[in-house]
């Protein structure tokens, strides 16, 4: 049986890898070593931040909610009990852009939740 040799497939992964470096300051775009070793870490600061993303967009959407429920005399919690009670699922995403850019829509919210706690 023929020998097989595997330059062409190391150099393919090798390629692809140096593809991925592209744009990396010195040798981190131009050894495989050093691109190798940047793109590992740069894939696991990605995969990280695709989950740390959902956390600080949901801390925001907070912020800006509870920011609505202060203008209309009451916080966050007390409001998200209101409106749990009074059957409304909104999602957070939607009720922050409602108190950003629909401020009475947001109000009849608020009074609808007070409604209910009262």
């Amino acid at each position: 049986m023929a020998r097989v040799k595997g330059a062409m497939m190391t150099r393919k992964r090798r390629n692809k890898v140096l593809k991925l470096a592209k744009g990396y300051w010195g040798a981190k775009s131009k050894h495989f070593k050093m691109a190798n070793e940047q793109v590992m870490k740069s894939l696991s600061y990605a995969y990280t931040g695709r989950r740390l993303k959902k956390r600080d967009f949901r801390q925001l959407w907070i912020s800006r909610i509870n920011a609505g429920c202060k203008m209309n005399g009451m916080n966050y919690s007390t409001f998200m009990n209101g409106l749990k009670k009074a059957g409304v699922s909104i999602n957070r995403k939607m009720l922050a852009e409602l108190a950003v850019n629909d401020k009475a829509a947001f109000t009849a919210l608020t009074d609808m939740a007070k409604a209910q706690l009262a």
